[in-house]
């Protein structure tokens, strides 16, 4: 495990979650982690990552290709109109 002091976070005027954050932002584009493994690092929501990754120029690698399978996925789970009541 990786420790910073708190001198070093205070001189620098970061807290340890700004500095998750940072790491995973540069992780994921280094692709040295995944969406999935940056996201979980950096603490934040699907949403928020997204709006992070954005804001600091990071294209996102989702592909027409994971669209089309979250749409199949969305498809199967959705109840058809003949199960409801």
């Amino acid at each position: 495990m990786f420790v910073l002091e708190s001198d070093i976070l205070e001189s620098a005027h970061i807290s340890e979650e700004e500095v998750r954050i940072e790491l995973a932002v540069l992780l994921y584009r280094k692709g040295r982690l995944s969406y999935a493994g940056a996201r979980a690092l950096s603490g934040l929501s699907r949403i928020e990552f997204d709006d992070l990754l954005y804001q600091a120029g990071v294209p996102s690698d989702f592909t027409t290709e994971d669209l089309r399978q979250d749409l199949q996925t969305l498809e199967k789970l959705r109840p058809s109109y003949g199960d409801r009541e």
